[in-house]
């Protein structure tokens, strides 16, 4: 066996963090220590700059180059950003300068790197190929994506289920640009060019593997309803669950919200103040076959709102009947858990552990004012997945799939995980 070969085969993944005030010192450390830490020509360039540098996100292009030029780069800001110091150990870097850097060496893989706009996204009818045009890689070279929108004006919802239509099956993680505080412009960079609307992404394809961890957060209460009557996001009717057999469509149900004022009353009194104060989510099932439901099978969205004269209520989703849905609590306690639980149960369940590096998409509202501590997800990720480089930032909105189908997710840990096929 020919181990040069062997070795010159392989994926490689290197990440490096600055936290150096100086723009021009935290480019220079973060690229002298990634190319050291890589040992081999770099295809693909991930950069997450904080919004502590907002005035400069026009000269990080410019100088980046000026030290390193790789065939594909993408990157974007972020309100904090995630790397690996010089000592090897994952940080979290919250409401101060930070700039993260990951090089990838990328062997027999196909790197498509590409900018688009809200003008660019197809027809919400139109055929899956005008959304491989948009892209330009063919779905039978089975691509999987990475994604960083600007909030305001990517039209991200659209653009994932275009994405889903057109590429169905395939991976698809990132997420949407954000700013320490209100008011700040944010940034997207693709092949040494700054953009300020759209979506910046890159499209995998060939001898790699990406693979999903979403943490949504959320522990549930009580039983799984079923949604007996309801319309758009409004769901008026609730009947208890039966994955046993299927609803029927007049079955008789109980208002919504009578149903949660009951659940909200039979709670311990902790989760009772937690219901009581803007902690309470709702679940919505996406497999409708499954009859045994877990961690995972719902997609959790935020609970709007109350209509008392109909016992009404508004989610953050749309809703039909027959939909099975379960109430959520979200807390640090139930973070941890529920990122415990699905790292647990990735390390248990996954066919090839040999992982060469991660990308860690975290919302704003987690981190410190979450649980009170810094680096709490990127150490409980390395606790399971050790010594594995790891980069990404703070978002404004999560992507990542759930049951197959892509979303974009709040106060999640969405965990895009790259190992060799």
């Amino acid at each position: 066996m020919d181990t040069a070969k062997l070795v010159t085969n392989q994926i490689k993944w290197a990440n490096a963090l600055s936290t150096r005030p100086s723009l021009e010192a935290a480019i220079a450390e973060v690229v002298d220590q990634a190319r050291e830490s890589l040992q081999a020509p770099a295809d693909l360039g991930l950069v997450f700059i904080s919004s502590a540098y907002t005035s400069e996100y026009s000269r990080l292009m410019p100088l980046l180059r000026e030290r390193l030029q790789i065939p594909a780069l993408i990157g974007c800001s972020g309100g904090g950003i995630v790397g690996i110091d010089r000592h090897g150990e994952a940080q979290e870097i919250e409401g101060e300068p930070a700039l993260s850097l990951t090089l990838m060496h990328l062997p027999n893989v196909g790197v498509h790197a590409f900018h688009i706009t809200a003008d660019d996204l197809p027809d919400i009818d139109s055929r899956p190929d005008a959304w491989v045009e948009l892209i330009g890689v063919s779905p039978q070279a089975q691509p999987q994506f990475i994604l960083l929108s600007d909030p305001f004006s990517a039209k991200i919802n659209e653009l994932l289920e275009g994405l889903d239509f057109a590429y169905p099956g395939a991976i698809k993680v990132g997420g949407l640009a954000s700013a320490g505080l209100m008011g700040v412009r944010t940034g997207l960079f693709c092949n040494y060019h700054l953009h300020r609307e759209g979506t910046v992404g890159v499209a995998l394809t060939g001898d790699i593997v990406l693979e999903t961890v979403v943490a949504q957060g959320c522990r549930p209460i009580g039983q799984v309803y079923q949604v007996a009557k309801g319309e758009r996001n409004i769901v008026l009717e609730l009947t208890e669950d039966d994955s046993m057999a299927p609803m029927i469509s007049n079955q008789p149900g109980k208002a919504a919200l009578e149903v949660l004022r009951q659940l909200i009353q039979d709670l311990s009194e902790t989760d009772r103040e937690l219901a009581q104060n803007n902690s309470l989510f709702v679940g919505i099932a996406r497999d409708e076959f499954k009859q045994q439901l877990g961690r995972g099978d719902f997609l959790i969205r935020n609970l709007l709102g109350v209509d008392p004269r109909v016992g009404a209520l508004a989610i953050g989703d749309r809703v039909r009947p027959g939909q099975r849905i379960q109430f959520h609590l979200r807390d640090a306690q139930a973070s941890a858990e529920d990122l415990e639980l699905l790292l647990q149960n990735y390390q248990d369940n996954s066919s090839n552990p040999s992982a060469v590096g991660a990308l860690m998409f975290s919302c704003l509202g987690r981190g410190e004012r979450l649980y009170g501590e810094p680096n709490f997800d990127s150490r409980l990720f390395h606790r399971y997945l050790k010594n594995i480089p790891i980069g990404g930032f703070f978002c404004n909105g999560e992507i990542g799939p759930v049951s197959g189908s892509t979303f974009l997710h709040g106060y999640t840990s969405v965990f895009g995980i790259c190992r060799q096929p």
